[in-house]
């Protein structure tokens, strides 16, 4: 390699090097203005990286003194850890509990000037709503034992804990394990009037967050004597009756501030469980629980034994009070309905003339009880509801839960849960109006619907059949191809809500197969309009509204809107073949009547949430849920299984007695004793007796059992001497 080609391209001489004369030099103050600032800016950078990077060293150099090891490190890594999730868990909180503080902007502190007397349709008092002006008693002129006797019972640290009694909790706690049960609740008066207030009763987390969250908030903004003032003024008391004043005059026939203290144990006894210590249902246990009072007092150091000696030798009487239990449900109800309806400018002192038949209403109170103390432990079911509506829109009877004492909160007309197959008669419906019938033929074959592909309750069911027998037997894949193919989501909705359901429905595919919350008034409202062959607007719950001199200030026949026509004869008429075949062949066999045939449908939802029967006949169309209020799930319980039998114990016995209207645009659907019997005794030529069971036949079995025991058992010939008499 010669010379030239070792030389590098920086060397002068080389090709590569560039010409001295082509370099371009910086000339002027601009330029060298320019290179000063670039300089200045390398600089910087430079010694604020150096700096940097000092203090870094000197940072971690420091940090190096506050290094643990052993056990001291394990006890710095737990409560760092805690902080963690104590901060996430305080996000948490904040977000379930930001939607409750929505209902502090309303007016809550107002429950209206109304004071209302309801009577039932044949003109019998049944109960009182509203509050009349004046009738609170200020905390001040109560009887100072009577605050005491609620403080000892209720919250003993009322004056010291800031909404939320951790101390108290603890207690309860602590007495509860003991005791292997529940023997004392942790909840402040401050938390229960949180949750009279704003809350349902839902036992779930997220109310018992919003819970604590409002009870700091009246904490806040109220003073512990206010919070008091409307604990007493505003619980249920038993009886029908709303805060102590009332509840005072009910009882005893006397203004609060004259209760003795017998008296005042008595009406502190009642916030706990106040229908089951209803001293008019249930003296014994009402002076029980009384007595349980006045040694609360002397537990909390209030008052000593001897000032609650006479108390407890001579318990409190009441005044002689119809012991028939008040249908509360239907009274919250029709108090809505009276402020809804009541013309402005009107007096709010009224008697509203309701459409509630008491017989009715007993009668459902009774079978849900029934049906839930059979099945409920076995199907692990806790609730229910049921609404009961005749061929005039008259509403009959509203059963709002299991125990209006243990909670106000209505299911009936403000719980909103999914339908499941009970909402696909509204789909169906549609399909009538746009020319298919009964007979017309759809596909029960899988189908997917932009991803979603929903299965049926039997694998087995699927193939080519009528649109009858898709309804009778609840495929979901063909009303689910009857709303992709035919009628399409935005008419059913429409319809749905003209029939009076009046919960907002998603209109999301899914609403095919009853995902929409719907409440039981909901159901019954829209069955209806099949029962009165497609009209609606009929539902209503008060005939009349006088002001206390008897001027009639609204009327029903008068004043309410007309009925309107949403459905045709011919859609109707299709509907009722379809639903009766339900009850017929289908899946809500077990609602059928002796006396009549029973149009239907029944309802389960996702994992056995909900179980719902909406049936009519000529006379009555009916809606019963049955779930759980935490929406846990039940044991596999369906629509047609104690929602079916326990619609039908209802229906029997509302039957009864009554001239029978046949169902519209059903031929014979009123049957003959021997026709509804089906089968005759075998000892006897009569059809079997046409009464509901009472008795279940493994009940009637053991009875029997029993009796056949007794029957064959030695006779007691030798006489029980006073010897004997002692050994036992």
């Amino acid at each position: 390699m010669d010379k030239t080609s070792r030389a590098g391209p920086s060397e002068p001489g080389s090709p590569d090097f560039p010409d001295q004369k082509r370099l371009k030099k910086p000339k002027g103050p601009k330029a060298t203005f320019l290179l000063a600032i670039d300089a200045w800016i390398d600089t910087a950078l430079y010694e604020a990286g150096f700096r940097l990077g000092e203090f870094w060293e000197s940072l971690t150099i420091f940090s190096r003194r506050f290094r643990v090891s052993g056990w001291r490190k394990l006890v710095f890594e737990l409560l760092g850890e805690a902080f963690t999730l104590g901060a996430a868990g305080s996000v948490l909180m904040l977000a379930l509990a930001l939607p409750a503080f929505d209902d502090t902007a309303r007016d809550w502190r107002n429950q209206g000037d109304f004071a209302v007397t309801f009577l039932d349709r044949y003109g019998n008092i049944i109960g009182r709503r509203g509050l009349i002006q004046g009738a609170s008693v200020p905390v001040d002129q109560m009887p100072d034992y009577f605050v005491k006797a609620v403080l000892a019972t209720e919250d003993r640290r009322f004056f010291d804990h800031y909404g939320i009694d951790f101390i108290g909790l603890g207690r309860a706690m602590t007495e509860n394990a003991r005791a292997d049960g529940v023997v004392q609740g942790g909840s402040t008066i401050t938390q229960q009037l949180a949750k009279n207030l704003f809350l349902s009763n839902e036992r779930t987390l997220e109310r018992k967050i919003k819970e604590a969250f409002l009870s700091v908030w009246l904490e806040c903004n109220l003073t512990k004597k206010e919070i008091l003032q409307l604990y007493l003024d505003r619980m249920y008391m038993g009886g029908g009756t709303f805060g102590v004043s009332a509840a005072a005059n009910f009882y005893f026939g006397k203004d609060v501030k004259d209760v003795t203290l017998a008296e005042a144990a008595m009406l502190a006894g009642l916030f706990k469980a106040p229908t089951k210590y209803a001293p008019h249902v249930n003296l014994p246990a009402a002076r029980a629980r009384a007595n349980q009072v006045l040694t609360n007092l002397v537990d909390a150091g209030f008052m000593t034994e001897g000032q609650v000696l006479s108390a407890r030798l001579h318990p409190a009487t009441v005044i002689d009070r119809d012991d028939r239990k008040s249908p509360d449900y239907f009274l919250d109800w029709g108090f809505d309905e009276v402020k809804r309806i009541v013309p402005r400018g009107a007096t709010h002192s009224l008697v509203a003339r309701t459409t509630i038949d008491m017989n009715i209403q007993r009668a459902a109170e009774e079978s849900l009880e029934f049906n839930l103390r059979q099945y409920g432990k076995q199907y692990d079911a806790s609730q229910g509801a049921i609404v009961m509506i005749d061929n005039t829109g008259a509403v009959r009877a509203i059963v709002g839960g299991t125990d209006y004492g243990t909670s106000q909160f209505n299911r009936a007309t403000r719980a909103e849960r999914q339908a499941g197959s009970s909402f696909k008669p509204y789909v169906y419906a549609v399909a009538m109006e746009k020319g298919l019938t009964p007979q017309t033929k759809i596909s029960g074959a899988p189908i997917n619907w932009g991803g979603w592909s929903p299965g049926n309750y039997s694998r087995g069911e699927g193939g080519i059949m009528t649109l009858a027998n898709a309804l009778a037997h609840s495929v979901n894949t063909a009303a689910v191809r009857l709303a992709h193919d035919t009628t399409g989501l935005a008419p059913v909705k429409k319809l749905a809500e003209a029939m009076g359901v009046e919960s907002p429905l998603n209109g999301h595919k899914t609403m095919v197969l009853g995902t929409s919350g719907m409440t039981v008034m909901d159901q019954a409202t829209g069955y209806s309009v099949f029962q009165n062959g497609g009209m609606a607007g009929m539902r209503h719950g008060i005939m009349q509204l006088t002001d206390r001199s008897g001027k009639v200030v609204w009327e029903y026949p008068r004043d309410a809107p007309a009925p309107r026509r949403v459905l045709s004869e011919k859609a109707a008429t299709e509907m009722n073949e379809m639903l009766v075949g339900v009850t017929q062949h289908g899946t809500g066999r077990r609602a059928q009547l002796p006396m009549t045939l029973v149009g239907g449908k029944t309802g389960t939802t996702q994992s056995y949430r909900d179980a719902w029967f909406v049936g009519f006949t000529g006379n009555y169309t009916c809606a019963v849920w049955i779930g759980n209020d935490d929406y846990s799930p039940m044991k596999r319980m369906t629509g047609g299984t104690v929602p079916a039998m326990t619609w039908e114990r209802l229906m029997a016995y509302a039957e009864q007695n009554i001239e029978l209207k046949p169902l519209f645009g059903i031929e014979d659907s009123l049957l003959e004793p021997k026709e509804a019997a089906g089968v005759k005794d075998s000892t006897d030529e009569a059809p079997r007796d046409e009464r509901p069971r009472l008795l279940s036949s493994a009940t009637t079995k053991v009875l029997k059992g029993i009796a056949k025991m007794f029957g064959e058992a030695a006779a007691i010939n030798t006489p029980i001497g006073p010897e004997a008499l002692s050994s036992l």
